[in-house]
């Protein structure tokens, strides 16, 4: 018996171990389309999330069915210098042509790398897996915007399937620094013309279709038959996208983005996107635009994306 008994308690050793080891695999590294390096993490229940390192730009965020619940073009070029259509950009020292820099910024185009030793952050109890990534300033950064900057990024999931992405840049120079910045998450929904977003009733919005002209959106939800483009000014920190079709809604909260971007091309060519890709996506962004942010040498600015699917009904 004794040797029996011994026998079992190395095989429950050995399974612990072996357990322990997989629960700490943090993220596989391998070649995504042309090459180009990704970041796949996934958790115990099979819900993933993948990310790029050019760009840091996360192209898939899947349910434990392996539903995909992001939006990429299928005709995104993943061939740099070109940004990658769908997925969640990175924007940038600038918001879309906010400024005189190029259109929303330059960050999306450049070769991030893994951060093996981040600064902490506060714990958080719901994020299981998780990837941090880093970009730092370079040559070629301080000709187009003289700052010196240090932006890192973790993307993580959470116990219930949610996705967030905690941005933190810090001012690495001797002078202040200013800038526009977004996240432009494409979320998929069945057919855009089926869905509604709502929260943002009653608030004053920039028609970016009409010059940025300053109007009042009374209506209880945006829905979609044409082209719409709008910059909503100091919105809440939770805005929700309703898909009837799919009976879900998709949660979007905010921490540190004042602003909010709602957009579709509707039949607007665009020439990264397929001919019918616009009925199956839907943007919704977190931006700071309206106050562009203030940073002092050494200071840093954190703000937070999180993404949650609700099943069958509102929240």
């Amino acid at each position: 018996m004794g040797n029996k008994a011994n026998l079992i308690f190395l095989w429950a050793m050995l399974v612990s171990v072996v357990a322990v080891a997989t629960q700490h695999r943090p993220f596989v590294r391998t070649k995504g389309i042309n090459g180009l390096e990704k970041i796949i993490v996934r958790d115990r229940r099979g819900r993933s999330f993948e990310v790029y390192l050019y760009g840091s730009q996360v192209t898939s965020w899947k349910n434990e069915k392996g539903e995909e619940l992001l939006f990429m073009s299928t005709k995104a070029i993943f061939e740099p210098p070109t940004p990658i259509r769908g997925g969640i950009p990175v924007l940038f020292p600038q918001y879309a042509n906010t400024g005189p820099l190029p259109s929303h910024g330059f960050v999306r185009q450049r070769f991030w790398k893994i951060d093996a030793n981040p600064p902490p952050l506060p714990p958080h109890p719901s994020s299981t897996a998780h990837v941090d990534l880093i970009l730092k300033s370079s040559e070629a950064d301080l000709k187009i915007w003289p700052h010196k900057y240090v932006y890192r990024l973790r993307v993580a999931l959470g116990h219930g399937g949610d996705l967030t992405l905690t941005s933190r840049i810090r001012n690495s120079d001797v002078k202040p620094c200013n800038f526009t910045f977004g996240l432009h998450p494409y979320f998929s929904v069945s057919d855009i013309s089926q869905i509604q977003v709502e929260g943002l009733q009653n608030l004053d919005y920039l028609d970016q279709q009409k010059n940025r002209t300053r109007f009042t959106d009374h209506a209880k939800s945006i829905t979609f038959n044409s082209q719409l483009d709008r910059l909503y000014l100091r919105t809440p920190n939770r805005i929700r996208i309703v898909d009837h079709k799919k009976k879900k809604t998709i949660v979007v909260r905010k921490e540190g983005q004042a602003d909010a971007v709602v957009w579709n091309p509707w039949e607007k060519k665009v020439v990264d996107l397929g001919v019918e890709d616009y009925r199956r996506f839907v943007a919704v962004e977190p931006v700071a635009v309206e106050k562009p942010i203030i940073l002092k040498p050494g200071q840093e600015w954190k703000a937070v994306l999180q993404v949650s699917v609700i099943r069958s009904g509102h929240t």
